[in-house]
C-alpha cells in the first residue's frame, strides 16, 4: 500500500514541510522563511495555511515534527524555543492532531536529524549512532538499535551544553556557528592580512561561509580556526565515547560543509581525547542528508504511527 507521510523541521531560520512515501522518499516540498517577529503564532499560521492545501489534495497517515528546541516527546508539547517566542509549553502535538485529524509524533530536531541519518544516511548499518549538529548552536541525537535514545526526562543529547572547562565553557561556545563567526572576526583584528580576513572583512554575522574558500587556499588563518574547533568538538565527543561506545559519529549542520577537512581535523584530535583502549575511535563521518536529515528524520517518525 502506499501510504504518504508528511514531515516537518520547525527551526528558528526556517521552516520545512515535506511529503513522503514508504521509503522516506520526498516527494514534495514546501519551504518557507520565518519571520522571528511575528513568533511562533507567525510559524503557525504558515503551518496551518499550508497543511489544509496539502490535507485537501492527499490522504495522510501520519506526521512527524523536528523541533528545534527542547520538546517533551512523550506527549508532543514544546518545552521553550531558545530563537522564537510563543512556544514554550505549546501543545504542538495536539494542536496539529486538531487541525489534520492525524497521528502526530514530535521531537526534538536533532534527535530527529540523528534518526534520519541513522536509518537513511551516514549512519546507515551502524550501531550505536551519534550525531552532532554544527550550526547556530550545538546538538546531538543518540540512536541505539534502531530507536532515539532519550533517557529520563528531560533528558536529551545535549552535547552544546557539555562543559570543556570547570569555568562553565561549553561546546556550543566554541563549536556552533556563531562562536566561529566570533573567532573570524577575532582573526581579522589581530591577522588582518590573511586572506580569511580578506574574504570576510567588512561582514557581521555569516562570517564562518568563508573559512572553506580560505582553508582550500591553505590560509594559516583558517587553519588555525579550523584545529581550534575541531579540538574543542574532539574533547566534547570523547565523552560520547567514553559513555556510549558509538560505532559511528556523523557531523552534520552548516559547518559540516567545510567537507573533509573538518571531518579529518575533528577524527584526528579524537584519537588525542579518548583512553588508549578504545583506539582510533569511531568511525567519524559527513552527514549524507544534508539540508534534508531533519525533514526526512521527521517522515521516518511518522511512518512509525502507521
Amino acid at each position: 500500500m502506499d501510504r504518504k507521510y508528511l514531515g516537518i523541521e520547525i527551526g528558528g531560520t526556517k521552516l520545512q514541510i515535506v511529503l513522503g512515501d514508504n521509503s522516506a522518499t520526498i516527494l514534495k516540498r514546501w519551504r518557507l522563511p520565518v519571520d522571528r517577529e511575528k513568533g511562533a503564532s507567525g510559524i503557525r499560521q504558515q503551518i496551518e495555511f499550508t497543511l489544509a492545501e496539502i490535507c485537501e489534495a492527499t490522504a495522510l497517515q501520519g506526521i512527524g515534527v523536528g523541533f528545534g528546541g527542547p520538546v517533551d516527546w512523550q506527549n508532543g508539547k514544546i518545552s521553550r524555543s531558545h530563537q522564537i517566542e510563543g512556544w514554550s509549553e505549546f501543545a504542538l502535538g495536539d494542536w496539529l492532531q486538531s487541525l489534520t485529524r492525524l497521528p502526530v509524533r514530535v521531537d526534538n530536531d536533532a534527535n530527529v536529524a540523528a534518526f534520519g541519518e541513522a536509518l537513511h544516511g551516514s549512519g546507515k548499518g551502524f550501531n550505536p549512532v551519534f550525531y552532532v549538529t554544527l550550526g547556530s548552536g550545538v546538538g546531538g541525537g543518540l540512536v541505539v538499535d534502531g530507536h532515539i535514545y532519550h533517557g529520563a526526562q528531560p533528558g536529551e543529547s545535549e552535547i552544546g551544553h557539555v562543559r570543556l572547562d570547570r569555568a562553565g565553557t561549553v561546546v556550543e561556545e566554541r563549536c556552533s556557528g556563531w562562536a566561529v563567526d566570533a573567532k573570524i572576526r577575532n582573526s581579522i583584528t589581530h591577522e588582518p592580512h590573511s586572506l580569511l580576513s580578506k574574504l570576510a572583512g567588512g561582514q557581521v554575522g555569516g562570517e564562518a561561509k568563508h573559512l572553506k574558500a580560505a582553508l582550500e587556499q591553505g590560509d594559516a588563518a583558517a587553519q588555525k580556526i579550523l584545529a581550534e574547533t575541531a579540538e574543542d568538538l574532539a574533547f566534547g565527543l570523547s565523552h560520547v565515547i567514553h559513555l556510549f561506545h558509538p560505532e559511528i559519529i556523523i557531523i552534520g549542520g552548516g559547518l559540516s560543509l567545510l567537507g573533509e577537512p573538518i571531518r579529518l581535523a575533528v577524527a584526528n584530535a579524537i584519537g588525542r581525547c579518548i583512553m588508549k583502549v578504545f583506539a582510533p575511535g569511531p568511525r567519524i563521518s559527513l552527514a549524507a542528508l544534508g539540508e534534508d536529515a531533519v525533514p526526512l528524520g521527521a517522515l521516518v517518525l511518522a511512518r512509525l504511527l502507521g
